[in-house]
């Protein structure tokens, strides 16, 4: 279990939470579980999980800064910056959850009909970069997000100003990395890194780190 990919469980039933920790197959490590937005945040920034699996209606949302009438953007913008990935888990199929919870920055939706082979599944793409989407939702991205062919065209211009080290950079930085470690990562000096960084923020006309992660997770390039 110690080389598995690590999870949280956020969901406000404790008998769905208990069975899909069951159903996952033993290359999922389970290392925490929350049942609102507040306990939430706090076991994600206590055990940095490579993934979170996410329902969208959580408890605790309306009270929370930044928060939105279901939780689930409460509980992936209040984590930021994290290096961890959100995979929405839900009951739900509406667009407006699906569209909503994908623009907070949550790399993937599948529904709750999933089999645990289904999630663990995600669980890997999700944890490699990639998004997954239940077949019936990927609709609804492809009109929200797909369609908009000006803004992918205004990212890709954005990314353009940097240097392919820089992006590796600032992708490892937006996300949470500390200096040593995009360093250790990237087999560079810390000194390099800082040159990077500060190269990326003029060049992106950014003043901090905390507006670089707003930066990115908004173009949706972590």
């Amino acid at each position: 279990m110690a080389d598995g990919i690590r999870v949280v469980i956020v969901d406000d039933h404790s008998i769905f939470r208990s069975g899909l920790r069951a159903d996952l197959d033993d290359t999922v490590q389970v290392v925490g579980e929350a049942a609102d937005v507040a306990s939430a945040i706090a076991i994600i920034a206590e055990m940095r999980p490579d993934v979170v699996l996410l329902d969208v209606h959580l408890p605790g949302g309306p009270s929370m800064p930044l928060a939105d009438s279901t939780g689930g953007e409460a509980v992936i913008r209040g984590s930021m910056p994290t290096t961890a990935r959100f995979l929405a888990l839900s009951v739900s199929d509406a667009a407006e959850d699906v569209v909503r919870v994908i623009r907070a920055g949550a790399r993937g939706y599948i529904t709750k009909g999933s089999s645990g082979v289904e999630v663990s599944k995600a669980v890997h793409a999700v944890a490699g970069g990639d998004a997954v989407f239940s077949p019936r939702l990927a609709g609804f991205v492809l009109d929200a997000f797909g369609a908009v062919a000006g803004e992918t065209a205004a990212v890709e211009d954005e990314l353009d100003r940097l240097s392919g080290r820089e992006q590796e950079v600032m992708r490892l930085i937006a996300r949470g990395y500390a200096y040593k470690e995009v360093a250790s990562e990237l087999f560079i000096s810390i000194k390099t890194v800082e040159t990077h960084v500060s190269s990326v923020l003029r060049k992106l006309q950014l003043s901090s780190r905390h507006e670089l992660t707003v930066w990115a997770t908004e173009r949706r390039l972590l």
